[in-house]
Order: structure tokens, then C-alpha cells, then sequence
């Protein structure tokens, strides 16, 4: 039984090729607190836009790395040897597959995150 999370998440690419993407348009319309939108298809890896504040939960992804980098705000990731990698605006960082971790936003921030298409973002 898969569990529910009260996040927005659109898996559907958003944007085609050659199709031009708003980042500062896609924030002044979302409304919602944890909100995760597959913007283009690169190859066999996407593009998600995180515009979130607060606590995510703790996951992982089995099978999937995950690249997460921050346009505004300010994002924590919380790993599971209790380090803390703190992201600040035009910095990213890569999880390893298999690592638990839960990002933690404590105010609004809007990220960038490149995966596999295949990737589960509330986790495996």
C-alpha cells in the first residue's frame, strides 16, 4: 500500500523542446507548500522544479541518484548519518543512490532537480 503525502507532484513533462520554461512564472502561480513539477525530458533524466518550505519526509532511491540545486532560498538535506548539507541560491549538491535523506526548506525556496525519469520523488 503506497502512502499519501500532502504534496502537489506532476510527473507529466510540462515543456517540450524548444519550448521556453518561466522559472519566475511557475513560482508567482503556485500556491501550495511542497510543490514538485517534471518540467522537461533530457535523454532518460528530467528536470523538476521544487518551489517547497518545510519538512519533506525521510527516502530514498534505490536505483537513482538525485541532483538537487537551489535557485532562492534556502534548502537543507537531513542524511541518515545525521550530517547536514546546507544549499544556499546557485549551489547544488548530488545524493547517492541508496542514502536516506529528507530536505528540509525553513523558509520558501525554489530548487532545480535532475533525475531519472524513473524516479519515485516520494521515494522507494
Amino acid at each position: 500500500m503506497e502512502k499519501e503525502y500532502n504534496y502537489v507532484t506532476k510527473l507529466d513533462v510540462r515543456y517540450k523542446h524548444f519550448e521556453k520554461i518561466d522559472v519566475n512564472q511557475i513560482v508567482e502561480e503556485c500556491k501550495d507548500k511542497w510543490f514538485n513539477e517534471t518540467l522537461t525530458k533530457v535523454n532518460d533524466s528530467v528536470v523538476r522544479i521544487g518551489i517547497v518550505e518545510g519538512e519533506y519526509h525521510w527516502h530514498k532511491h534505490d536505483d537513482d541518484d538525485e541532483f538537487f540545486y537551489v535557485l532562492s532560498g534556502q534548502l537543507l538535506i537531513e542524511l541518515e548519518n545525521n550530517k547536514i548539507i546546507e544549499l544556499n541560491p546557485n549551489q547544488g549538491v548530488t545524493i547517492s543512490k541508496g542514502v536516506m535523506h529528507r530536505p528540509v526548506a525553513p523558509q520558501k525556496t525554489v530548487m532545480l532537480m535532475f533525475e531519472t525519469s524513473a524516479i519515485q520523488p516520494t521515494g522507494d
